[in-house]
């Protein structure tokens, strides 16, 4: 992805109401695991919470059209940072309160809440809670 379309991606910024109600899973790993952790690791965080986003909500509309096999090649996912647990349970909470499908990936047996995964929904319903997020390098 281009830098312009990740851009895009994150604030909706170029596009018009066709990129904006593009249906999106949004990823928000934390940072400080990212500093600490071996890469794979944190990439695995992200695959378990993404699965268990998709796999919960597999008989919602958004989810089977995100999956659907005109769609299967052309998925659009967003990979955002926190700085650490605090900001990602305060995450967990506000998408919690607006009834937003998604998913916490609390890493076990040690307890550790590692990531968030947003079942497939369009981007113009929950852009808002990703904007201020920084895309994750």
């Amino acid at each position: 992805m281009s830098a312009a379309a990740a851009a895009a991606a994150v604030g909706g910024e170029g596009g018009g109401k066709e990129a904006e109600d593009v249906v999106v899973q949004y990823v928000v790993l934390r940072r400080d695991l990212a500093d600490a952790w071996p890469l794979g690791s944190v990439v695995a965080q992200g695959c378990h919470a993404a699965v268990a986003a998709v796999w919960a909500h597999r008989d919602h509309p958004d989810t089977a059209a995100y999956c659907g096999p005109d769609n299967l090649d052309r998925m659009h996912k967003v990979t955002l940072e926190v700085k650490g647990e605090t900001q990602l349970k305060n995450l967990a909470e506000k998408l919690e309160a607006a009834d937003v499908r998604h998913k916490l990936w609390i890493e076990q047996p040690e307890n550790i809440p590692t990531c968030i995964a947003t079942a497939p929904c369009p981007k113009s319903q929950v852009s808002s809670f990703f904007k201020k997020l920084k895309l994750c390098k």
